[in-house]
């Protein structure tokens, strides 16, 4: 493995997720309103920042344990526990945001799930939960064998990839839609591009460098752990740590 092209690619990956959330926060507090917890449209803004910081940037980050090279060596049970925990932080950020939006919808007698973007998003946020419980009791619990886990392990990767994906479907479907409605009715409407769209569109084109970057690292068979028969005889706790 090249550590050095890796550890690169890494700095430009913590500058695009850091720009995402950082963007998002400064798009809602100039020109949404800012932040609140109170029902209002202040209290969505809440929404597509905790989505995109839970739900893209964390899991992208989490997502990528594996890549690091001093995964490698020695057991992997540490590096299992910090996949895990930086997850469940993702996680955590999400039913935030979900919380976030709903109460929103609640408090303006808007309808809840109509909209593709809404679909998109709690079909990412369920498979989630899913790949989150599944990854914990197969993967880091003992019980499992390590037939079950080899069987397993492909779909861990591929649903991983794939939440990934739809939440960042998610994200600029919902950038889309929130400027639709926001710039409908004024003398700026969206299709003239007034500086709110211009930021909000390269917010969402910020996510999706972030992520297609990510699902990059992930698929690059240089980059990724190698199998415990694979590495130096000086490396018995891999196998013992699977």
């Amino acid at each position: 493995m090249a550590r050095g092209p890796f550890y690169l690619f890494s700095l430009v990956l913590g500058t695009l997720g850091s720009l995402c959330v950082l963007f998002t926060i400064y798009w809602v507090q100039h020109w949404r309103g800012g932040f609140g917890w109170d029902g209002s449209s202040r209290m969505f803004n809440w929404h597509p920042v905790l989505m995109v910081a839970g739900m893209v940037v964390l899991y992208g980050a989490a997502s990528l344990v594996y890549r690091l090279p001093q995964a490698w060596l020695g057991p992997k049970l540490p590096w299992k526990l910090l996949h895990a925990a930086l997850h469940l932080a993702a996680f955590v950020l999400t039913v935030l945001g979900l919380v976030a939006v709903f109460d929103f919808h609640r408090h303006s007698h808007i309808a809840h799930l109509y909209s593709l973007h809404s679909w998109l998003g709690i079909t990412a946020v369920a498979l989630f939960a899913c790949q989150w419980f599944l990854g914990f009791t197969i993967f880091l619990l003992p019980w499992a064998s390590l037939w079950l886990r080899s069987l397993l392990k492909p779909l861990h990767v591929f649903f991983g990839a794939t939440i990934l994906a739809l939440s960042m479907a998610s994200v600029v479907s919902g950038i889309n839609e929130k400027l639709f409605f926001s710039l409908k009715n004024v003398t700026a409407p969206y299709s003239s591009l007034p500086p709110e769209a211009r930021f909000a569109n390269a917010t969402g084109m910020l996510v999706l460098l972030f992520g297609v970057c990510v699902l990059y690292v992930l698929l690059a068979s240089s980059w990724k752990r190698p199998e415990p028969g694979l590495l130096s005889d000086r490396q018995p706790l891999l196998q013992e740590g699977e």
